[in-house]
């Protein structure tokens, strides 16, 4: 049994849905609260003083005044890569875009190369560590994405990672299958026949092992246009996967009114998106997963996180930590580029990168809140309030990490 006392302030959304709208920066705060974790769960909830019943014989932490939240979520990561692309900076210096590399062989496909000459052990080790590190900085569930591998052995390769680390980690992990991230070199030209390989074989492979929880595809110019998107979301639903989608992160192609028609979980990026996109995502339910240290990086503006609060869509924040567009896996970070780039409310921002995150993941019943009845993923943080928290942005402030009742 786990006692945490003297915190100076309990902060964190209610429920187990996602939170739209007005209801996106409803947090409770309680002061000078307490929290007794027994098997992993949270047993009781406490505030002003008073101490939960039956917590004599706990270990305690004293939080020490300072803010508790849920633990982060980052729901959207390319985490299991091979190599780095620290070598396309110069191209982007001297004027190149993301476009650009990936039609002339870089981009994406230099990652695959190296993903496709990695061993799963290497990939599982070098992912391992990234984990790790996410811990350190108060993340303590995540979304993993494949689509490094292209082909049916290597799309495979990376998902096993996914399914090895979510038995060894201490971390959540969920999984995506992306095979539909970019066109390999060997169907250049023929992506409806990529299409069609991933649906009749990929798939079906990936379903008969258990490797993912949800499908996604890049639907973006020069990928994959909205009929291929439909075609490979479709085949995923079909076969018991929830559907996510990359839309608008460049162009505004229609990937966003997909997902609404298809009632996908989650759009992800949305930088272009326009009124017709979101208006389909407010119909359909959809979690907007937004992503601004990605615009950061590739220095593009900022997806209209506002007007989507303003419209009732569930707004996330994520990494999309990646060798290319986002080499970062500072979630805080993110959250801090949320503040000022999206101006979001610092309430706002974590239900975004909590009970939201969880509802994209799928796990809000699980994790996502402090309430009695979830699991006990808490941070203690180097801050007295969620303002400090997004101001400092570029530190780490988590001071301590408890994952399922223990502390990491």
């Amino acid at each position: 049994m786990l006692l945490i006392k003297n915190i100076g302030t309990l902060q964190t959304p209610v429920g187990s849905c996602k939170h739209g709208g007005g209801k996106q920066g409803e947090n409770i705060k309680l002061h000078d609260a307490a929290i007794l974790i027994e098997d992993g769960i949270i047993k009781a909830i406490t505030q002003g003083g008073i101490l939960p019943e039956g917590c004599e014989n706990a270990e305690v932490i004293d939080a020490g005044g300072a803010l508790v939240t849920p633990g982060l979520i980052d729901c959207h990561t390319h985490m299991v890569f091979g190599g780095y692309r620290q070598g396309e900076i110069p191209l982007k210096l001297r004027g190149a875009t993301y476009l650009d590399i990936l039609r002339a062989g870089g981009g994406i496909l230099d990652t695959v190369g190296k993903t496709r000459a990695a061993t799963e052990d290497e990939l599982y080790e070098k992912t391992k560590a990234f984990l790790d590190e996410m811990l350190t900085l108060g993340v303590t569930t995540a979304e993993s994405k494949s689509g490094y591998g292209l082909d049916l052995e290597n799309e495979l390769k990376q998902l096993r990672v996914n399914k090895r680390l979510q038995a060894d980690h201490k971390m959540d992990l969920v999984s995506t299958f992306l095979g539909a991230h970019a066109i390999p070199e060997e169907y250049k030209g023929r992506a409806d026949e990529y299409i069609d390989l991933l649906c009749d074989v990929v798939l079906p492979a990936v379903k008969e092992e258990g490797l993912a929880d949800f499908v996604d595809v890049f639907c973006e110019d020069s990928v994959f246009d909205v009929t291929q998107s439909e075609k490979m979301l479709k085949a995923g639903q079909a076969l018991g996967l929830r559907a996510r989608i990359h839309a608008d992160e460049i162009e505004e192609i229609g990937g966003a009114v997909l997902s609404g028609e298809l009632g996908a979980i989650s759009a992800e990026h949305l930088i272009a998106t326009g009124e017709k996109g979101m208006a389909s995502m407010a119909k359909g339910g959809v979690i907007a997963d937004l992503l601004p240290c990605t615009s950061l990086y590739l220095n593009k503006t900022f997806a209209p996180a506002r007007r989507m609060i303003e419209l009732g869509i569930p707004v996330a924040i994520a990494s999309d930590f990646n060798p290319g567009s986002c080499p970062s896996l500072n979630l805080q970070l993110a959250m801090s580029m949320g503040y000022v780039k999206y101006h979001m409310t610092p309430e706002e921002i974590l239900t975004a990168v909590t009970i939201n995150a969880a509802c994209s993941c799928g796990l809000e019943e699980k994790v996502g809140t402090l309430e009695v009845g979830k699991q006990a993923d808490i941070v203690i943080w180097n801050a007295p309030d969620m303002e400090m928290l997004v101001y400092r942005f570029g530190s780490n402030l988590a001071k301590t990490v408890i994952k399922r009742g223990e502390v990491v």
